[in-house]
């Protein structure tokens, strides 16, 4: 499975931007998808996820702002009222199996994209 990212780019504080998450190659499983956050030189933070039954997890720096699509593919990120503390390289993720692991945990997830850049001034 290969993920990839897009729909990030530079902009203004309180901008809007929707990043999509286009999967190919063997099908996704119908298990839980995500998007998680990098910071140079920080760890790669969980940001929001989506399991098969649509629940959803959000991070508590992102509620309220931040929108994670209900279809696979492609798998979106609507965020809204953004902030340079948002600024990041996001990543798409999806797992292979069920797990019991954190929906906002790196560990649950299988396939990774590389990313796609957000930068907020």
């Amino acid at each position: 499975v290969q993920l990839v990212e897009s729909g990030g780019g530079s902009v203004q504080a309180g901008a809007s931007l929707r990043l999509s998450c286009k999967a190919s190659g063997n099908t996704i499983e119908n298990h839980a998808m995500g998007w998680f956050r990098r910071v140079p030189g920080g760890q790669r933070e969980g940001v929001a996820a989506i399991d098969s039954d649509r629940t959803t997890t959000y991070a508590d720096s992102v509620k309220g702002r931040f929108t994670i699509g209900n279809a696979k593919n492609p798998l979106t990120l609507q965020m809204n009222d953004l902030k340079p503390e948002d600024t990041a390289m996001y990543y798409c993720a999806a797992a292979k199996t069920a797990s019991s692991l954190p929906y906002l945990g790196e560990k649950r997830y299988d396939y990774w994209g590389q990313g796609t850049q957000v930068t907020v001034s």
